[in-house]
C-alpha cells in the first residue's frame, strides 16, 4: 500500500483526446479548403477586374484562416504547458517522497533489519519494499526527465507558432496591399485593369528570364554545376497534370515558363507558395522530413528571415538537411532556395531543387525537379533543418 501511495502520482497518461482546440483548428482548416475551392473556381472564368480582385479576396480569407489557427495553437500549447508543468511538480514531490523513505531505511542495515524482524517472511518483506522503493526512485527520475523534455518541446512550438502567426500576418497586409494597388491603378475600370495585365505579364516574363540568366551564371562560376537528375521528384504532389506550365518569351528573346492551374485556382500549391516553383518544392522537402509545413514564407529571398521566426537558425557554412539560399536581386528579385542533399569531400554541394532552367537559353527545366552538383559559393545563406 505504500509503494501503491508513492507510485500513483507518476502514472501520466500518453493520450491525449480531441478539445475544442482541435476542433477549431479544424474548423478553420476546413474554412480554408472552401476558400481555395472558391479561387479554382474563379480562376476557370474569364480574367476580368471583379475576378481578380474576388481572387485576392480569397487569399486574404486563407491567410486570415490560417492566422487563426496559429492563435487556436498557441492557446492548446499554453493550456499543455501548465498541464505539463504541473505533472513535473507533481513527479517532483512524489520524487521527495521517494528519497526520504529511501534515505531512512538505507540507514539500517541488513543486520539490523534481521535483529528487528519477527521471522524470515518479515525479513523477505522489509528488503523487497527497500528494492520497490529504489524503483520507485529511478521510475520518478526518467519520468521527470521525459516531461521536462516535453516542456521544452512545447515552448519551442510555441514559438513556432507565433512566428507561424507572424508570418501569415505579413503575407495578410502584402496581399490587402496587392488588392488596393489594383484597384488604385485600374480605378475599377476593365479596359484599364487588361492595359495593366499585359503590361505585367511582359514584365514578369522579363524578369524570369534574368533571373534564370542570373542562376546560370552562379552555377557557372567555380568549375560550373553538374547535372545528376532533371525531371520529375518522386513524391512531390506537383506535376504537368494538376499543375500545368505556361511559356512566353521573356528577355532576349528566350522563352521562359510560370506556373498555372494548382490547388488555389491560379498556380498556387495550397500553401503560399507557387506550384512547381523553387519555394514550394523546398516547403514540401522541410514538411516530408520535419512533419511541419512552413506556411507563408513569401519568396525564396524572404525564407531566411520567415524561417528564424519560427525558431530555425542561419548560418553561412553549408550543412546537409539545410536550405541553401540565393538572395534576390534588382534583375531577379525572388531569389532561389535548395535542398542541400549532401556536402561532399571536395567542398561542392549536391542539391535537389525545382523551377531551375539546368539547360539554359533553352527553357528545358523550368518547373521540373533537378539534382546538381553545385559550387559550395552558389548560395548567400543556409537555413539549417536538420
Amino acid at each position: 500500500a505504500i509503494i501503491f501511495a508513492i507510485a500513483t502520482p507518476l502514472q501520466i497518461s500518453q493520450t491525449a483526446s480531441a478539445d475544442k482546440y482541435d476542433d477549431q483548428i479544424n474548423a478553420l482548416q476546413q474554412a480554408i479548403d472552401a476558400a481555395q475551392s472558391q479561387a479554382a473556381q474563379m480562376a476557370a472564368q474569364a480574367q476580368t477586374l471583379q475576378t481578380a480582385v474576388a481572387q485576392i479576396q480569397s487569399q486574404v480569407t486563407i491567410i486570415q484562416s490560417q492566422i487563426d489557427i496559429s492563435q487556436a495553437k498557441y492557446n492548446q500549447l499554453v493550456a499543455q504547458i501548465a498541464a505539463t508543468e504541473k505533472k513535473i511538480k507533481d513527479s517532483q514531490d512524489a520524487l521527495g517522497v521517494t528519497i526520504a523513505n529511501l534515505y531512512v531505511d538505507s540507514s539500517v542495515s541488513p543486520l539490523e533489519i534481521i535483529a528487528s524482524s519477527k521471522n524470515i517472511s518479515d525479513f523477505l518483506d522489509k528488503q523487497e519494499y527497500r528494492s520497490s522503493v529504489r524503483d520507485q526512485l529511478t521510475a520518478a527520475i526518467a519520468q521527470i526527465k521525459t516531461l521536462k523534455t516535453q516542456l521544452d518541446q512545447q515552448k519551442a512550438d510555441v514559438a513556432r507558432a507565433l512566428g507561424d502567426q507572424q508570418n501569415s500576418k505579413n503575407a495578410l497586409a502584402q496581399e490587402q496591399q496587392k488588392q488596393q494597388n489594383l484597384l488604385n491603378q485600374t480605378q475599377g475600370q476593365e479596359a484599364a485593369y487588361q492595359q495593366l495585365v499585359a503590361k505585367t505579364q511582359a514584365q514578369q516574363a522579363e524578369v524570369r528570364s534574368q533571373q534564370q540568366a542570373y542562376l546560370a551564371s552562379l552555377y557557372n562560376r567555380g568549375g560550373g554545376a553538374k547535372l545528376i537528375a532533371g525531371g520529375a521528384a518522386p513524391d512531390y504532389p506537383w506535376t504537368s497534370s494538376n499543375c500545368p506550365m505556361g511559356g512566353e518569351l521573356g528577355y532576349g528573346g528566350n522563352l521562359v515558363y510560370y506556373s498555372y492551374g494548382g490547388s488555389d485556382g491560379s498556380g498556387g500549391d495550397g500553401h503560399s507558395y507557387g506550384c512547381r516553383q523553387c519555394a514550394s518544392y523546398v516547403a514540401w522537402r522541410v514538411a516530408r522530413e520535419t512533419n511541419y509545413y512552413p506556411e507563408n514564407w513569401g519568396n525564396a529571398t524572404n525564407f531566411p528571415e520567415s524561417a528564424q521566426s519560427v525558431g530555425y537558425k542561419v548560418g553561412y557554412t553549408p550543412q546537409a538537411g539545410s536550405i541553401g539560399v540565393i538572395r534576390g536581386t534588382s534583375g531577379a528579385p525572388e531569389g532561389h532556395v535548395v535542398w542541400v542533399e549532401s556536402v561532399n569531400s571536395d567542398g561542392t554541394l549536391t542539391v535537389s531543387q525545382y523551377n531551375y532552367n539546368y539547360n539554359y537559353p533553352s527553357p528545358l527545366g523550368w518547373g521540373l525537379y533537378s539534382k546538381m552538383i553545385v559550387p559550395a559559393n552558389s548560395y548567400n545563406i543556409y537555413i539549417y533543418i536538420k
